[in-house]
């Protein structure tokens, strides 16, 4: 079953200057707002460095259990304490399990350096490795200039050298949501650690920013949001507040981004109503099954073949997250492959069984656009099978078929 990737333009009322809500399964665009504008991230910039800490984990390079200690700037900016940091201790070697989860759960800056320095050597080196793994996924309104999201100008010269004084990391949500997707598809262990609602770092016990988890707090229990497992927040002066969530019900599947939010109490609510939105609002359907044939039309004349008829049919199912009671607002429309027309444009024997002659291409009404985070303007479309064979008419008859059709067109 194939499926495809449609965006809603409908719109839903955020107080998030910028917004989006993505299928989880697929990639496809349920809503956005100002989806594309590149804004400070915040800590949701550690999102990026999760993830190139789990690629080197799946590469071999390090392990879980690695250990590393703590250098001079990474144990300044854990105790500095206009950051968020769990205070690391010089003397001390971590593991990476351990720097991982302070980073994911408890948002730590010290932990995100010390990792970074682990993997390229230096932050510097890091931040390069950061913008090419953004340039390979595709997050084209995105740049780094360090692994924690904090402002350059705030790191009192301590910033990477490569990027100025009053630089900035900047991602828009379409590729916060972009990156979420591909957290959660390439490393899905991230969401075992980005749920767990606290865990203990170096005997300390450490909470989850995420307040949409399921805390013990009585004055977190109201933003509880069941499903949510993950995955990032974020938050600066500059930045406000900003959260990459994940979440699951019912076997579906949806990431929400959110971006300068006035504050935690806001990020948290307007993620609830995207969430809800996504939800309430849209189911998987099958649209067309698998061996579909539109009627009158799925009988197409073939030339030059033993039988003159061909008919043809979907290879499989297509499937979409759409809205309810919108079902019928879906066609299809069969193109057939150059390669099987001749030059007058006609189909040509011969055809095999289950060879594909064409796509069935995907069309939803006007007020439906097209969008997926993953590839830009996708064209919704299935194989064309044919499901009988037409042989090639041997040479004798091809040669009758051509004197007999040269002396119609003589006496014409």
């Amino acid at each position: 079953m194939v499926s495809h990737n449609i965006s809603y333009a409908e719109s839903i009322e955020t107080k998030a200057k910028t917004a989006i809500i993505v299928d989880g399964d697929n990639g496809q665009i349920l809503y956005e707002k100002n989806a594309n504008e590149s804004l400070p991230p915040a800590s949701m910039t550690k999102m990026m460095t999760q993830y190139l800490v789990l690629e080197e984990i799946a590469k071999g390079k390090i392990a879980w259990d690695t250990k590393t200690g703590i250098s001079e700037y990474a144990y300044w900016i854990s105790n500095e304490n206009n950051f968020s940091g769990i205070g690391l201790n010089k003397k001390k070697e971590y593991s990476v399990k351990s720097l991982y989860e302070a980073m994911a759960i408890n948002s730590d800056n010290g932990t995100s350096v010390t990792l970074a320095e682990l993997i390229s050597g230096t932050e510097n080196e890091f931040v390069q490795l950061m913008n090419d793994k953004a340039q390979e996924l595709g997050m084209n309104d995105t740049k780094f200039v360090n692994a924690t999201g904090i402002d350059n100008i705030l790191l009192e010269g301590r910033h990477p050298k490569s990027t100025k004084k009053d630089d900035t990391n900047l991602m828009s949500a379409h590729d916060a949501a972009k990156l979420g997707y591909r957290m959660i598809k390439d490393h899905p262990e991230a969401l075992e650690i980005s749920s767990k609602v606290k865990t203990t770092f170096a005997g300390t016990e450490i909470l989850n920013s995420n307040w949409m988890l399921k805390h013990e707090s009585s004055f977190l229990k109201p933003y509880y949001y069941k499903g949510v497992n993950g995955l990032k927040t974020g938050h600066t002066d500059l930045a406000g507040y900003t959260l990459t969530a994940t979440a699951e019900k019912d076997g579906e599947s949806l990431i929400t981004v959110v971006m300068k939010t006035a504050s935690e109490d806001e990020r948290f609510k307007e993620t609830a109503k995207l969430l809800d939105y996504g939800f309430n609002k849209f189911n998987d359907t099958e649209l067309f099954p698998a061996n579909y044939q539109k009627e009158n039309e799925s009988i197409l004349s073939v030339t030059k073949g033993k039988q003159n008829k061909v008919e043809v049919a979907t290879s499989e199912a297509i499937s979409l997250p759409i809205e309810k009671g919108t079902k019928d607002k879906y066609e299809l429309i069969y193109h057939i492959d150059q390669q099987h027309l001749n030059e007058n444009n006609e189909l040509e024997a011969p055809i095999k069984s289950g060879e594909k002659i064409g796509t069935a291409e995907l069309v939803p009404d006007e007020n439906v656009t097209y969008g997926s985070i993953l590839h830009e303007d996708e064209k919704l479309n299935v194989d064309l099978v044919a499901i009988n064979d037409v042989e090639k008419k041997n040479w004798f008859s091809l040669m009758i078929n051509y004197v007999g059709q040269f002396f119609m067109n003589l006496f014409k």
